[in-house]
């Protein structure tokens, strides 16, 4: 399946820097589901066609960062980078009790608090992580669409050679 996607990927008709633009887009905002819960995917969309990338190519790279689990394996790395950048202890209170919507309808906003700030050290370390993967494979996918570009000329030239 993963190869399956990367030769779609390499066969986009639209060009190399949306292919490897949208991918970008797809990989880096993948790093950030875990620590957002999800709600990142909110930003894929109006994010790709902001940058005039391409959308299946950034869904190929987002699938592509999920399947090989490297949000899950870069989670201490992006701790560590979250407690360098912000250091200040996040203090946690009413840990015993769980958040609830009801609490916040009545005005108890605490256990939103805890929720929101108890994995800001994790949050800053992925986007800082999402952002620099991101910037990285924009320029690794560019250069495999291009030489892929390449060979599929010359094997085609050289089919039609008289």
């Amino acid at each position: 399946m993963l190869k399956f996607n990367f030769i779609k990927l390499l066969r986009s008709p639209e060009g190399a820097n949306k292919v490897a633009l949208g991918f970008a887009i797809g990989f880096g905002l993948e790093m950030l589901v875990i620590s957002t819960a999800g709600l990142i995917y909110v930003l894929l969309i109006p994010l790709v066609r902001l940058s005039k990338a391409s959308l299946p190519v950034s869904i190929i790279g987002n699938l592509i960062g999920k399947v090989s689990l490297l949000p899950v394996i870069l989670l201490p790395l992006a701790l560590k980078i979250g407690k360098l950048i912000y250091p200040g202890r996040v203090k946690i209170t009413n840990h015993l009790r769980h958040f609830s919507i009801t609490d916040l309808l009545h005005g108890d906003f605490q256990g939103l608090w805890n929720l929101l700030f108890g994995g800001i050290h994790v949050l800053i370390g992925m986007v800082i992580l999402g952002s620099l993967l991101g910037f990285i494979s924009y320029f690794v996918i560019n250069f495999i669409y291009e030489k892929e570009k390449i060979r599929r000329l010359k094997k085609r030239q050289a089919k039609f050679v008289w």
